[in-house]
């Protein structure tokens, strides 16, 4: 190797033991002329987390994510690693290791020859090489396989290969890039353990970009959700789905139930009486947001299908309505009803599957109730 390559590929960060590097994005933005892909966005990801970002197509995530890698130029702000500025560092020396969906893994070269090559050309001694490709292929559990070439292995266990492969050199930060996206949903759903095992193991941070809600809600720490170039809310999965920013919000991250309010009036007690536009009247706890105290226009009722009730009413009788069962779709481990209570209002419910379960039939009426601590009123927007 030439000094010119050698010099390109050395490390600019150098990263401590097992522990991840920390990240810090500062008002960075991206645009493509009259066009924002990317609106100033700020986030801290500290060291060891596994932080996830989601969003529908053309929401900006993929494009943040090659801001950090350094294949798209930020058009401003900076991005931080362990305090440092890469906006200027090109991406061979930023010390980021990446996972992508289809793998990227050399057909030509073995298990052991494509988990090797970050360290061959990084110039690193041979019996080193072995002994680092060798722990790294024990932690991916391929132990064994270093001979083999990638279209020798299944799906899943190329998927271990591109992790071993992108760990190996121990990098400040992970970046992973869709990387089960074709897989099946039962090899999804044990690689999604495989990959937060080995990153617990590892200590690393890892940024990681998915469509799949349910999947970044598994794994993540903390989860931000974009939309059109934006982050529409960040923190952890469990606060996200219990206390949505707004119907955006509410619709991505799992099912839910948004229905439109005309009018928010406080009565006693810490509750809100909410009225929608077909006459619908609930009572929802006032949880001290910033619209709870008076009518305003473009609000929402979110009410989750698991927090909906079927059968006889309890607690006193509040938030009950008649229903007509329109259908009923038997899921793995629970029942999907979808509930008419108006001309105007139908609401999901679902119910875990148990030896006794109930089950109703489509045209039957039924009793539905949800509590008041179970509805959230959001802002449209």
């Amino acid at each position: 190797m030439s000094l010119i390559s050698r010099r390109s590929l050395d490390k600019t960060f150098t990263n401590d033991g097992l522990r991840g590097a920390s990240l810090e994005l500062e008002s960075v933005s991206k645009t493509y002329g009259p066009s924002t892909a990317v609106y100033p966005t700020s986030l801290q990801v500290p060291s060891g987390e596994f932080f996830a970002l989601i969003g529908p197509s053309g929401s900006g995530k993929s494009t943040l994510l090659g801001m950090i890698a350094g294949f798209v130029p930020p058009s401003q702000g900076a991005i931080r690693i362990n305090g440092c500025d890469i906006v200027s560092i090109p991406p061979y020396r930023r010390n980021i290791g990446m996972v992508f969906q289809n793998y990227a893994l050399f057909p030509h070269m073995t298990v052991a020859e494509n988990v090797a090559f970050p360290l061959r050309m990084r110039a690193m001694s041979g019996a080193e090489t072995a002994g680092r490709v060798s722990q790294m292929l024990a932690l991916v559990r391929l132990d064994g396989y270093g001979g083999r070439r990638p279209t020798q292995l299944s799906g899943g266990q190329q998927q271990r290969v591109a992790l071993a492969r992108a760990a190996v050199y121990n990098p400040g930060l992970l970046l992973m890039d869709e990387p089960l996206g074709a897989l099946d949903k039962n090899l999804r759903e044990e690689m999604q353990e495989e990959i937060k095992r080995f990153q617990s193991e590892l200590g690393a941070t890892v940024i990681y970009v998915t469509h799949d809600q349910q999947e970044a809600a598994s794994m993540a720490d903390r989860i931000a959700i974009l939309r059109a170039g934006r982050v529409e809310q960040l923190g952890s999965p469990k606060a996200l789905y219990e206390a949505p920013a707004n119907r955006f919000v509410a619709s991505f991250l799992g099912e839910a139930n948004l229905l439109h309010v005309e009018s928010v009036t406080r009565i006693s007690e810490g509750c809100l009486e909410v009225r929608t536009p077909d006459g619908l009247v609930t009572l929802v706890r006032d949880h001290g947001r910033h619209h709870a105290t008076a009518t305003k226009a473009g609000l929402t009722l979110c009410v989750r299908p698991e927090n909906v009730r079927l059968g006889m009413p309890v607690d006193g009788g509040e938030n009950v309505f008649s229903a007509a069962v329109q259908d009923a779709t038997y899921l793995a481990g629970s029942i999907r009803y979808r509930l008419r209570i108006s001309e105007a209002t139908v609401l999901t419910a679902r119910v875990p599957l148990r030896t006794g379960t109930e089950a109703f039939a489509a045209g039957e009426s039924i009793s539905v109730q949800w509590s008041p601590d179970d509805g959230v009123i959001l802002d449209e927007e």
